[in-house]
């Protein structure tokens, strides 16, 4: 049909919100439709001139103005939405001078512009000051979708039931029996959010606690939300952050960077989408607003809750928004908690028995079926634990007498004593972190000052380590400026590159070392070899700290006063877990696995999830039918297997404060290089309890060969005999009670922590984390190229071993 006006026989065959059946949903310009009404006179009504706005008779929202065209004739339709316009005679209430609607959005101009950054004209102040609210009836015989005309509160939105006018306000006999809007209807279509003009941005969402350094309606929030104001206004002028979190929370939830922050582990840009939303969410690649509106509520609700099931549903209830496109918002709320949900973001730790038997939908998970898990340590634990809350039957198959693998806490000496992990390395964002959270673990913040002693006794001067600290660093990044343009080809051990970078050093500045600061030397490679579980010669200089490439854990190194074991228990409540069950076999030649133990017991499964450490892959303690790959083969050969062991040792007295106080260790510089490794740092392990005085040390590098075949009397002995020479003059009390760890003999260890050997390269561990054929999968520390040598690293590969098998 051509031309400015178009006819209907009567109002009746005109839908005010859908394009009437045979209709053009494209309008031209000052379209005009004439209506004959029932007594046969022709009425005059403007369509919206908005391309693809399918309204035929908008209805004007505002209702601003005496003289408001309701859903009669105006000379022009301002539109919001499919289903929300205004008039032109609201529209000059606002735009002229001398009315007062002018005043009112010159004063909200001037509170938006203050922290806003969004052009403050009057569409987004009709989003944000004028438009309806829409609230859902909680009844669930109804759920219909109502206007409300009076503020939401959380409150509000988790109590409303069809009628209420008012919170607190019974609702009226027979309210659910009316119709719904016809418009909510046309807000599920997929070409609804194609029209909308305004993005959401939402008004007392716990996310403005945290997002107080970004300009608000870049992350989602609205500029005039009191809580951003009043967070605003507290911002470090220093370095633009938020000084203190929201009401409740723990500093080391961190779940957004803050502005030109970056590489912190588990943080999201809360004002762009990752390349995995997007991949998720494609309808929001251009328009991302609506989608990070969402997900920063739902991550700053996580974090300040971590104890329950987040859930859409109780997101919604704190998703505050004027119009229809709440409806919309309410909406996605649970495909994106799915979403964060699978990739381990909220929902995670400790946390079970989810309503329904299952924290995501059944069709939202490609398998759901028995997973078969080798090894009860950190990894699978987690992934136990992920999958069961996921829906699927798990059975956990250990070797050992025990859960925890590499994870073994002692409380014989009245405090509780790691013998494997006990320290929590970057607390900010750590799932550790969030499991004491949830399981109302302590977390003792450890001091960052180190006493080094002399063996003469004698306390190092402070600035002459930081000089040999300065200088030790330096040589690390001459190393990594030097390994810039080399291949694999060029990769010698660190150790040798270490020593040549000081020999160049020393030839080019004509500076000669001190005997104290050569023995200082000593010390700082110990310290590199304790990281790393070997002697620096066999370690990668082009690749030791790849990990480092990738965002890692901040904020402070932490103790566990009640260990590892305490959160692995929790994780393991209510998991199928069978001991004594050592697994010789996994045949995947079939459509299921088959798993076989040395007691000869046989387990089947689709799906199998391998966590058993680097060591026993490396000696072939299982027998894979067919064999593995040969590039998981040269994998597992090309990554190191480092050992370290502990010493733990009780005294009547803590004779040690006579020289070093008010700090949780203290380092012992070796006399020469033969004695680097020797009990190199020392912990203190009940600084707040004077009764236990438990001192606990280490032995690394080339100093585990050496000890291994002593028992463990010549071992103390050996240990005293250091700690007699940093304590010169003091008569010191034998140890009533001691331990020496023997991880490297360790029949279902061997080893402590993965490390990058000469010759390898980061890629190893990220094809120790492929599956083979999509029935056998893979995790443990050494499987975790982002945080390897670490339970932090262990429990996470867990967690995504689970999400690979669900969307397998």
């Amino acid at each position: 049909m051509s031309g400015r006006k178009r006819k209907a026989k009567n109002l009746d065959e005109i839908d005010a919100g859908t394009t009437p059946k045979g209709g053009a949903a494209g309008k031209g310009k000052n379209s005009i439709i004439e209506v004959e009404d029932k007594d046969g006179i022709k009425k005059r009504f403007r369509s919206c001139e908005k391309t693809r706005c399918p309204a035929k008779l908008p209805m004007c929202f505002a209702k601003a103005h005496d003289k408001c065209a309701g859903n009669g004739y105006t000379s022009r339709w301002y539109h919001m939405s499919a289903g929300e316009h205004f008039c032109n005679e609201c529209f000059d209430y606002f735009y002229r001078s001398h009315r007062e609607g002018y005043k009112k959005l010159a004063i909200w101009k001037r509170e938006w512009s203050a922290i806003g950054k969004t052009e403050p004209s009057l569409k987004p102040y009709m989003a944000d000051q004028v438009m309806p609210h829409w609230v859902q009836c909680t009844n669930k015989a109804c759920g219909k979708w109502r206007k409300f005309a009076e503020a939401l509160t959380p409150e509000l939105i988790e109590g409303y039931k069809c009628g209420m006018k008012a919170a607190g306000e019974k609702p009226s006999a027979g309210a659910c029996q009316e119709e719904e809007n016809h418009r909510v209807a046309e807000v599920y279509e997929e070409s609804w959010l194609e029209v909308l003009m305004i993005p959401p941005l939402l008004k007392n969402s716990p996310a403005a606690s945290f997002l107080s350094a970004y300009f608000p309606d870049g992350v989602g929030l609205s500029a005039t939300c009191p809580v951003v104001k009043e967070k605003a206004a507290q911002r470090n002028t220093t370095n633009g952050t938020y000084d203190g979190q929201g009401k409740g929370l723990t500093t080391y939830f961190q779940p957004f960077y803050q502005p030109e922050e970056q590489g912190k582990a588990m943080c999201v840009r809360p004002d762009i989408m990752e390349y995995d939303e997007v991949q998720e969410f494609p309808e929001f690649t251009k328009e991302q607003q609506m989608y990070l509106a969402l997900r920063n509520l739902i991550l700053a609700l996580w974090s300040t809750n971590c104890k329950e099931f987040l859930t859409g549903e109780k997101c919604a209830n704190h998703l505050i928004v004027r119009g229809l496109v709440r409806i919309r918002c309410v909406q996605l709320l649970q495909p994106i908690v799915n979403f964060l949900t699978r990739k381990g973001l909220i929902n995670v730790g400790i946390l079970k028995d989810p309503l329904g038997g299952a924290i995501l939908p059944a069709d939202y998970c490609e398998f759901h079926g028995k997973v078969i898990i080798i090894g009860a340590g950190p990894s699978g634990l987690a992934a136990a634990r992920q999958l069961k809350n996921f829906g699927c039957q798990v059975t956990v198959l250990e070797a050992r007498d025990r859960i925890g693998g590499r994870v073994w806490d002692d409380s014989e000496f009245g405090v509780l004593v790691g013998k494997g992990a006990q320290i929590v390395n970057g607390a900010i964002n750590n799932p550790i972190s969030l499991m004491c959270e949830q399981g109302g673990q302590r977390m003792r913040k450890m001091h960052e000052r180190c006493d080094l002693v002399e063996e003469d006794g004698s306390i190092t001067d402070l600035a002459l380590d930081k000089r040999v600290d300065f200088h030790f660093n330096a040589m690390l990044d001459a190393i990594a400026e030097w390994r810039k343009d080399k291949t694999q080809s060029h990769d010698v051990a660190l150790g040798k590159k270490l020593w040549e970078m000081h020999r160049i050093f020393i030839e080019e500045t004509s500076l000669t070392f001190t005997a104290t600061e050569e023995r200082l030397l000593q010390f700082h490679i110990s310290n590199l070899e304790y990281a790393c579980g070997c002697n620096l010669s066999k370690v990668s200089s082009l690749h030791w700290d790849q990990n480092e490439t990738f965002a890692q854990f901040a904020g402070d190194h932490c103790l566990l006063p009640e260990g590892y074991s305490a959160i692995l228990q929790r994780l393991s409540d209510g998991i199928d877990v069978r001991l004594q069950q050592e697994v010789v076999s996994v045949d995947y030649s079939g459509d299921d696995v088959i798993v076989r133990t040395k007691k000869g017991d046989e387990h089947k499964a689709p799906r199998v999830l391998l966590t058993v450490p680097l060591a026993l892959l490396q000696a072939d303690v299982i027998e894979f039918k067919p064999s593995l790959p040969s590039n998981k083969c040269k994998a597992i050969k090309s990554l190191g297997a480092g050992v370290i062991e502990k010493v733990v040792m009780q005294f009547p007295s803590r004779f040690w404060d006579s020289k070093v106080k008010g700090t949780d260790y203290f380092g012992h510089i070796p006399a020469s290089e033969d004695k680097r490794g020797y009990f190199s740092v020392f912990y203190d392990l009940t600084p707040d309890n004077k009764n236990t005085n438990v001192l606990m040390t280490v032995i690394s590098g080339d100093a585990v060969d050496e000890l291994k075949d002593l028992d463990d009397d010549k071992i103390i002995d050996k240990c005293m005999e250091c700690i007699k020479g940093l304590f010169p003059g003091q008569k010191l009390p034998s140890p009533s009670k001691y331990f020496v760890t023997r991880w490297h003999k360790d029949p279902y260890a061997r080893m402590a922590y993965s490390f990058m050997s000469t010759g390898g390269s980061g890629e190893a561990y990220d094809t120790m984390a492929e599956d083979v054929d999509g029935k056998v999968f893979f995790a443990g520390e050494a499987t975790n190229r982002h945080f390897p040598q670490t339970v932090t690293g262990a429990y996470l590969s867990g967690v995504r071993e689970a999400s690979k098998i669900i969307s397998s």
